[in-house]
């Protein structure tokens, strides 16, 4: 029996009916439904950012010696424990147990360090300390290096880091609001204070050390996550202009916009996190350059949330914004999914309103269901009429 084919659907849509999901992926000819689960990927980020809150409430950040200001020691020693170095801060009047301890291993050189950091102290408080180390260790008073920074200076590289985001933030809110609309750019925005927000949660939750090169890292990503919405938000406005005559609701232009961009922003996401992991797993790991490992991992988090954003944060804002302007309010609700989508994302134009298809299809079920037809009612036509003789 030969297949009946709808040729409103493109030669196009029917190859791709024949490829798996990853082909189909991999060819830019996917039909998923982004707008229909707008909600689950909202929901979502709310759960990560609640999350996130509820650490930061709870645990706070593991702020560096940069921002937090105070003292470390720096004793080389093989055998010196966590406990014993704690030990030495009793000693000397200061409280050990809220002291932060982190053991170093140079995988080149085997060297063994321990960095222990307190709050600010004075100049003699330092010195015996450092001394007191030089001798648990057997050193000399030179091998124990301390390093003292003051809070004020955390203070002014944290006031200056949040300038320069806020400077950003409006700046790509002026240039959106021009390039686009003024729509796009309050979910840019958005879509980046969430990026922020959730990696600043992620860092508290995991408990990974903010330092300065975490602050460039974070300001870094925002640019990687701008330019991922922009993108999608080009072929939301280009796709919007090719509609324009035609009556179709606004879900349908986000969704074929983003099935076409989906796989340039899939491929573009791994070719920047790609060289992100080298830093993170062969730098840090494996060749042992630690002071990467900071702004790798700013890197990486940042990154993964960017492009998650672009798709469920920052696109359902705009569609369900728009969706409320008298030109697609009343077709709200009715946007084409499966076969209807697929054919969309191919380039075919909208086939009339829904609900008259539907009832149309319906009719016709109707009436087959209740006269099926036979081949010679299929094939042949109902005769013509006589046309009357006039009378001479």
């Amino acid at each position: 029996m030969t297949d009946i084919i709808d040729p409103q659907v493109s030669d196009e849509a029917v190859v791709s009916n024949r490829r798996g999901p990853g082909g189909r992926l991999y060819h830019g000819e996917t039909a998923i439904d982004f707008y229909g689960r707008r909600w689950w990927g909202l929901l979502l980020s709310v759960v990560l950012l609640l999350v996130g809150a509820g650490s930061l409430i709870s645990k706070g950040l593991n702020l560096s010696l940069d921002f937090e200001g105070g003292v470390v020691w720096t004793v080389p020693s093989a055998t010196l424990t966590e406990d014993e170095a704690r030990a030495v801060l009793d000693d000397q009047g200061i409280e050990g147990s809220r002291a932060k301890v982190q053991v170093l291993t140079n995988n080149d050189s085997g060297l063994r360090t321990i960095d222990v950091q307190v709050g600010e102290q004075t100049d003699a408080v330092r010195r015996a300390v450092q001394q007191a180390y030089a001798d648990e260790v057997g050193a000399t008073l030179d091998e124990v290096s301390t390093n003292s920074v003051s809070s004020t200076w955390g203070k002014t590289i944290t006031d200056k880091a949040l300038r320069a985001l806020i400077v950003f933030f409006v700046l790509v809110a002026a240039f959106i609001a021009w390039r686009l609309e003024w729509r796009m750019a309050m979910a840019a925005i958005v879509a980046m204070l969430h990026d922020v927000l959730l990696s600043v949660g992620v860092y508290s939750l995991l408990g990974f050390e903010l330092t300065p090169a975490t602050v460039v890292a974070f300001l870094t990503i925002l640019g990687f996550s701008l330019y991922d919405t922009i993108v999608v938000f080009d072929k939301v406005q280009e796709n919007q202009r090719r509609y324009s005559g035609s009556r179709i609701p606004y879900g349908d232009i986000m969704n074929v916009s983003m099935n076409q961009v989906l796989m340039r922003s899939l491929n573009t996401s791994l070719a920047a996190i790609l060289p992100v992991l080298s830093l993170l797993v062969l730098g840090s790991g494996i060749m042992g350059a630690v002071t990467l490992r900071e702004f790798a991992l700013a890197l990486l988090v940042g990154l993964v949330t960017g492009s998650y954003s672009s798709i469920f944060v920052a696109s359902p804002l705009v569609a369900m914004a728009k969706e409320r302007e008298p030109r697609f309010a009343s077709l709200r609700g009715s946007h084409a999914v499966g076969a209807e989508l697929e054919r969309l994302v191919h380039g075919a134009l909208p086939s009339g309103r829904r609900e008259g298809r539907q009832r149309s299809s319906e009719s016709s079920d109707s009436i087959t269901a209740s006269a099926p037809l036979t081949a010679e009612a299929v094939l042949t036509h109902m005769p013509r009429p006589r046309k009357k003789k006039r009378r001479t």
